[in-house]
């Protein structure tokens, strides 16, 4: 039986994630900054070579795609998208404080239906929904190890509800540009409805699967970067 590898990479930053706002359906584009990054990590690690990329369809996400990719069959999935964030989106977790939408946010996310925007398990069954097409498609092309460029709250969510280990939600969100491969079976997706988790993503040229410089290469980075502009 085939094993199937999907690489999850969550976009180049943009000047939203930079200024720390909530960031779902407002279409921008990955920053200066963020695309500066997005070249550091593929001049220092690797991005393992893929039959095909699923994407989000926003252009950040396209961007990313088109940079780490450029000569790879790309389709896209709007079940990939981010969450929705209705009246949070464009603000930050300062400006929200004290409001119920984000005491409610913070309390149940699952539960909760953000005014404007989706709940948590409205989230969760669209994002299953994107993940089960890109599997099917995976599996009836016979395509064993693909990249899926998508957003940070849609790798989040995927891996602490449906991945091995089982994990809470902070131990798996990922930095702009970074993401996780996954492993798959269909014996295992049909049956448990599961996958495995198996490394960080970019690869470094010899580390083991769960050591992960290309953290510290970016922290380092956005460290000068804040030095030198105060």
């Amino acid at each position: 039986m085939l094993n199937y590898k999907l690489h999850l990479i969550r976009h180049g930053m943009t000047d939203a994630n930079h200024r720390g706002l909530f960031l779902g359906r407002t279409d921008i584009g990955v920053c200066e900054k963020g695309m500066q990054e997005l070249a550091l990590l593929k001049e220092n690690f690797v991005y393992p070579d893929v039959q095909k990329v699923y994407a989000s369809p926003m252009l950040r996400c396209r961007q990313t795609a088109q940079f780490l990719y450029p000569d790879t069959y790309t389709v896209y999935n709007d079940n990939l998208i981010e969450c929705d964030f209705g009246v949070m989106e464009g603000k930050t977790s300062k400006e929200l404080e004290g409001t119920e939408s984000l005491r409610s946010f913070l309390c149940d996310g699952i539960n909760y239906k953000i005014e404007g925007g989706e709940s948590g398990m409205e989230f969760l069954t669209r994002l299953e929904k994107g993940i089960t097409e890109v599997f099917s498609d995976m599996m009836k092309e016979k395509i064993t190890n693909a990249a899926c460029v998508t957003h940070g709250g849609v790798i989040t969510l995927l891996l602490c509800t449906l991945g091995l280990p089982s994990r809470e939600a902070s131990a798996w969100m990922p930095q702009n540009g970074t993401g996780y491969t996954i492993l798959f079976t269909p014996a295992m997706w049909q049956r448990d409805h599961k996958f495995e988790v198996y490394s960080y993503l970019p690869y470094g040229k010899e580390e083991t699967p769960f050591s992960f410089p290309a953290y510290d290469i970016i922290d380092a980075e956005r460290s000068e970067d804040k030095h030198q502009n105060g």
